[in-house]
């Protein structure tokens, strides 16, 4: 089954979620605010993707972060900001068959379950 991380007021996650049910696929759903993340599936995914693709830097949570924190962003960092506030991933991760995708795309997803245009 696939699971889907993200938060349920974003406009993106909001998309995936409608578009997974008008679909008939079965989910379930991690919210980063009420459940947090554990710190190996968030090493698993950098693995996977990289922590460049899950840091979010076009939201708000990024434009907070103190200057010399941006400035200064690698891997180590990286996983401590996105520990500690992990409404900066960007959203949503869809875990589906042990393989992380990022962000939402209809095109994406209907290749990725396997449904015909």
């Amino acid at each position: 089954m696939a699971s889907l991380y993200g938060i349920p007021n974003c406009d993106t996650v909001r998309k995936a979620r409608k578009w997974m049910g008008d679909n008939g696929i079965a989910y379930d759903f991690h919210d980063f605010k009420k459940k947090g993340l554990e710190r190996s599936t968030l090493l698993s995914w950098i693995d996977m993707v990289g922590w460049e693709t899950l840091l979010n830097r076009r939201g708000m949570m990024w434009r907070r972060l103190d200057p010399d924190l941006k400035q200064s962003m690698d891997r180590k960092a990286a996983i401590s900001v996105m520990l500690d506030t992990p409404t900066i991933i960007k959203r949503p991760v869809l875990d589906l068959d042990s393989t992380i995708h990022v962000g939402f795309s209809e095109a994406e997803y209907r290749k990725l379950f396997d449904l015909s245009a």
